[in-house]
């Protein structure tokens, strides 16, 4: 049977590679080479691809059809999940990646990454913020790709060199399960060692200093009015959020939203990256950057991939 593939998300995918002529690339499914025949378009006579697929039809498509790049090529029969023993017996240790903001948002932290010259994918669930963060990058002219996706489902077209996913986006996460399958997926699509940054508020602030109550704020261009109700059986938070945006001189229109969060522990976060195959790094007060403890609100956690070893 001849072999047959459509390659997805090319364009986006080579664009926001920002391939550079002299680097390494990895296609850990090689498939027909779609997006890999484009990517040895734009190295140079010192530019390297690695191919890895273990299905023989693919490997043969992929070879005739990435024939004219043959310096430049290495083909290898493997799964992907052995990524970084074939790469080492070849002699390599090291490539270029890209970095993902998993429930980016409006897209705020990943136009400053960008800025910093960092390879930008981001993933959200929300259209209407996608809608925001992309008019962010019509406007800064970086190279980001946007998905709309669920975390508990995104999927990538390869690996990344790290993860980062903030402002508190984990505790809309409600069941530990969904956690758990989270950061299953992490830990799929990190490179090997390659980190993942996160951030989560925990049940202290919402059982002790939110808990029941309204805070109210009234600004020039912007009020609101934050209701919030604690659940201490299931750790649950909800607060409903109504938000008056000024549009003329006297006039105001009026937003509704309501947001169902839940608190988490770090030892509870600890025993589901423990779990998911991830090793825990290291944990830090949000607000002093130190140690944390029993009264922190906010925790940035630092974890590590684990799985696609040498071993």
């Amino acid at each position: 049977m001849e072999f047959s593939h459509t390659s997805v998300l090319l364009n986006e995918t080579i664009e926001n590679l920002k391939i550079k002529p002299d680097g390494i690339y990895v296609d850990g499914t090689l498939g027909g080479a779609g997006h890999s025949s484009h990517i040895c378009e734009r190295l140079s006579a010192t530019g390297r691809l690695i191919g890895i697929d273990q299905d023989e039809a693919a490997i043969a498509a992929a070879g005739k059809r990435l024939e004219p790049f043959q310096n430049q090529v290495t083909i290898i029969r493997s799964n992907y999940c052995d990524m970084v023993p074939r790469l080492a017996e070849i002699g390599v240790t090291g490539v270029d990646g890209i970095l993902l903001d998993l429930g980016c948002g409006t897209g705020s932290m990943t136009e400053l990454l960008a800025k910093q010259g960092y390879d930008m994918i981001g993933v959200d669930l929300s259209d209407s913020m996608l809608d925001i963060a992309m008019e962010k990058r019509a406007q800064s002219g970086h190279n980001i790709l946007y998905l709309q996706q669920d975390m508990r489902e995104f999927e990538l077209y390869g690996t990344v060199r790290a993860v980062i996913c903030l402002c508190d986006s984990l505790n809309y996460l409600l069941e530990e399960d969904d956690l758990l399958t989270t950061f299953k997926l992490v830990n799929n699509y990190l490179d090997p060692n390659g980190l993942f940054i996160f951030d989560f508020n925990t049940v202290y602030k919402y059982e002790t200093v939110i808990g029941d109550s309204t805070i109210a704020e009234n600004r020039e261009d912007c009020s609101f009015i934050w209701e919030n109700y604690y659940t201490a059986e299931d750790q649950i938070n909800e607060y409903d959020l109504t938000i008056f945006v000024k549009q003329q001189k006297d006039l105001f229109r009026k937003f509704t939203e309501t947001h169902l969060q839940r608190g988490y522990t770090l030892e509870t976060m600890k025993r589901l990256l423990e779990q998911s195959g991830l090793i825990f790094v290291e944990a830090l007060d949000a607000d002093t950057h130190g140690s944390v403890t029993e009264t922190s609100e906010r925790i940035y956690v630092i974890a590590r991939e684990h799985g696609k070893n040498l071993g």
